[in-house]
């Protein structure tokens, strides 16, 4: 009997109404003849709440203890999810991220999938019952409960899927798949039937949120292909999966990120610049783009979604190195993306030319085989991915 891996996403699982929708398509699939794995997120704003109130703690809540706070939104919504299934005949068992095997680095709040043991989950799939499975968290090789960043979710279904060799992972949402943009800022945006690997990877890396970096890579690494679909019906969705090079220079979206800082260092040494790194690293600070000039310096984006405690980060920045080091907040990035973007210039041509007609400043440009980033202030942002999608988006 094949197996095949579901993921749901905390939209989802919202409130108990969407929990037995969910459940009507558990059971409807393992009716279908397979077997069924679930990959549950924490219930609508949870993880949210449960960060809000840490904060509300303690200004600077200790990692390791945040990951065993946070890890109890994914325990509430398995468990609620396996009582409706169970309600409607269908066995069913929940299983935290140790208990399905989930192995782990030990980078507490965004630690790293090493190792998959699915021994229980195989079990009770043999005996006939739907296994659900917390979301988002593992246990690293030191018996710690650890927590995968954001979307982690996507990577534990995506690694389950490759570890128990599933036909297929599905993952769910609030949305039909992929966008060329994000429908909320661009409305005339539209699904994409196929994307590859590297195209959804550099999206979610660039800030879309339907399907997580780290899953996709993992998922590349395997050759499982990707299903994203609507929880709440539709016919549309997008697959990913390893597909025949498109045509040089086609941008199949854009997509946009929030809440970033550049970290300026006035160093012209390569030596001040290795101890500023490895400072950074010390607490825990990963840098997203990093550029060095001799004469010029050095500037770090950081992205503070998964850094809690910056502001004693901060602090310590101004302790150790003064005023060698200035951070600007309210800035932003909006990315374009698509197979050999940047075979010539005319992308990025095109790129500035839209933003400067609108009189947007362009703080910072960088460039790969895959996409175009462009730093902007925060405010302009939503106009900046209207007028990148409208110029670039055929």
């Amino acid at each position: 009997m094949s197996i095949v891996v579901q993921k749901y996403g905390g939209s989802s699982m919202a409130d108990p109404e969407r929990i037995r929708r969910v459940a009507d398509r558990v059971a409807a699939t393992r009716a279908s003849g397979k077997q069924v794995v679930v990959v549950v997120s924490a219930m609508g704003d949870t993880t949210d709440d449960l960060l809000a109130l840490a904060r509300r703690i303690c200004e600077n809540p200790a990692r390791r203890e945040l990951d065993m706070l946070l890890t109890a939104g994914e325990r509430i919504s398995m468990a609620l999810l396996s009582m409706a299934l169970n309600d409607r005949g269908v066995p069913a068992v929940s299983f935290t991220g140790s208990q399905s095997g989930i192995i782990t680095n030990d980078s507490h709040t965004n630690a790293r999938i090493v190792e998959v043991r699915p021994y229980r989950v195989q079990d009770e799939l043999d005996r006939g019952r739907v296994v659900i499975v917390a979301g988002y968290q593992g246990v690293s090789y030191r018996k710690e409960v650890t927590t995968l960043g954001r979307g982690g979710s996507d990577t534990t279904a995506v690694a389950l899927a490759a570890a128990l060799g599933a036909e297929a992972c599905e993952i769910y949402s609030d949305v039909e798949g992929v966008f060329t943009a994000d429908p909320r800022v661009v409305p005339d945006s539209r699904p994409l039937a196929e994307l590859s690997y590297e195209e959804m990877q550099e999206l979610a890396e660039a800030g879309a949120k339907v399907l997580n970096a780290q899953a996709v890579e993992f998922a590349k690494a395997r050759g499982i292909a990707i299903y994203a679909r609507s929880t709440f019906g539709g016919p549309g969705e997008t697959v990913v999966r390893r597909i025949a090079p498109p045509a040089p220079g086609r941008v199949v979206g854009v997509a946009s990120e929030r809440d970033l800082v550049i970290l300026e260092a006035a160093t012209g040494e390569s030596g001040a610049l290795a101890e500023l790194l490895a400072w950074l690293d010390d607490v825990g600070v990963k840098g997203k783009q990093l550029r060095f000039d001799r004469g010029a310096g050095a500037a770090l984006v950081v992205s503070l979604e998964n850094l809690p405690d910056f502001g004693a980060i901060e602090r310590g920045l101004s302790e150790r190195f003064g005023d060698g080091v200035r951070l600007r907040r309210g800035v932003a990035a909006v990315s374009a993306i698509g197979a050999g973007i940047n075979d010539d210039f005319r992308n990025v041509r095109t790129a500035l030319g839209a933003l400067g007609e609108a009189g947007i400043e362009v703080i910072g440009l960088t460039t790969s085989s895959f996409r175009i980033s462009l730093l902007v202030a925060e405010d302009a942002l939503q106009d900046a991915v209207r007028r990148l999608h409208a110029a670039l988006v055929d």
